[in-house]
């Protein structure tokens, strides 16, 4: 029957555009199908999404493919938990994202993008999602306590990008996330063995320190290994923040009416832009999880153990949610309240229960930080390929955005 023919191949090809099709086409309020061979079930909306991060319906344990595992979360990480176990250890990362911690990353960044930009020469192009992924990459290092020399920065910043490139890949980008993995899980693995031997100082409350004397359920310490993953998943979820930072860059160039309230210092509007470019732009197509038993959403019967899917790039481009979806539209944001289940570039529900990334605040907050230093400098944009290719996983402009600074600030 066709609503179990296998869709591997189509979501390879259409990439963001697969679930949202695939939606259209049926005819009930569930997408029936099947990835990899496995039955697959696809849903998308608000409700949809509480029902998803029900842990009564779904569950995480066994639902991320390997691939994913061995590029983007890392083998044990917090995402692939449940229960008591997911909930001990998203403290921890919790732990790392209060006002005052949040508030030292952006300082940091902020730092990170001065001494970066007093780096440029004038007349000569930079790629804004190359240094942008290097800005954050020492600002959150140095957020985390890891120590990261100047020398060491750039293969760092590219391993960390290669991480989130090559998920949803099984070509070259791939190969190069696996590689990146191991060398940086050895890297901070080392590190960590350091710490717990009082060799390398951490200081009091850095993500280094928490991550190294983290006790999990049993009261044993993580394996330096999966403290190296854990440690990644603080690290790298905020360099990821490079892909929005070409798209801020993207939406300027097409929109520079927004380009004033940036600069102005209006901090509503700066969070209203920030949350747009998460909203317009693609990043996470959808998430998945297992059906924890025989289900029924919405009159659909989802089988015990089927591959679940939040539709996340469609539900943030829902007419329902989002009149003009297409349209850019930061003043959507402005004075408005988002529910936990509404917007979702990398997931919904609440931070301190669910499964949704505590440092997702963190992230739009970096990105705020960014956008309005960009919208503030003085560049020309030379003839380049801003297309964003929908079949590419993660998609980003394909010259990562060119420009040309017109004078040191």
């Amino acid at each position: 029957m066709a609503a179990l023919i296998d869709d591997t191949l189509r979501l390879a090809l259409q990439g963001y555009g697969w679930l949202p099709n695939r939606r259209r086409r049926a005819t009930g309020a569930a997408v029936h199908t099947r990835i990899m061979g496995r039955r697959a079930v696809g849903l998308c909306g608000p409700q949809a999404a509480r029902f998803f991060y029900d842990e009564d319906h779904i569950r995480r344990h066994g639902a991320v493919p390997e691939p994913v595992r061995s590029t983007l979360f890392g083998h044990g990480a917090v995402h692939t938990l449940d229960g008591d176990a997911h909930r001990i250890r998203k403290a921890m990362f919790l732990s790392l994202v209060r006002p005052d911690d949040v508030a030292a990353l952006l300082r940091h960044t902020a730092e990170s993008w001065t001494e970066t930009v007093s780096s440029w020469s004038d007349g000569r192009p930079v790629v804004l999602f190359d240094e942008s992924s290097r800005v954050i990459t020492r600002a959150a290092c140095r957020w985390a306590g890891v120590p990261l020399s100047e020398a060491d920065l750039t293969d760092v910043a590219a391993d960390l990008v290669a991480m989130v490139d090559g998920f949803a890949t099984l070509g070259p980008r791939h190969w190069r996330a696996r590689a990146a993995r191991g060398r940086l899980e050895h890297r901070l693995a080392a590190l960590v063995g350091r710490v717990r031997a009082g060799v390398e100082p951490a200081a009091a409350g850095s993500a280094l320190a928490v991550v190294a004397q983290h006790r999990q359920m049993d009261g044993t310490p993580l394996h330096p290994r999966l403290a190296a993953v854990e440690l990644l998943n603080v690290v790298r979820p905020t360099v990821a923040v490079c892909w929005f930072v070409a798209f801020s860059a993207h939406a300027l160039h097409r929109w520079p009416e927004h380009r004033a309230a940036l600069v102005s210092g209006d901090e509503t509007f700066a969070d209203a832009f920030a949350h747009e470019v998460r909203r317009f732009y693609p990043f996470a197509p959808f998430v998945a999880g297992r059906a924890v038993r025989e289900l029924s959403w919405q009159g659909e019967r989802i089988p015990s153990d089927a591959l679940v899917l939040l539709d996340l790039y469609g539900q943030n481009h829902d007419p329902a949610l989002w009149p003009e979806p297409y349209r850019f539209d930061p003043y959507r944001f402005v004075r408005r309240e988002i529910g936990p289940f509404e917007l979702v570039p990398q997931g919904g529900g609440h931070p301190a229960t669910g499964h949704r990334c505590p440092g997702e605040g963190s992230a739009n907050g970096v990105l705020r930080v960014l956008a309005t230093r960009l919208a503030a400098l003085d560049y020309d944009v030379p003839e380049q390929d801003l297309t964003i290719a929908l079949h590419r996983i993660p998609a980003r402009p394909a010259s990562g955005f060119v420009l040309t600074p017109r004078r040191s600030p």
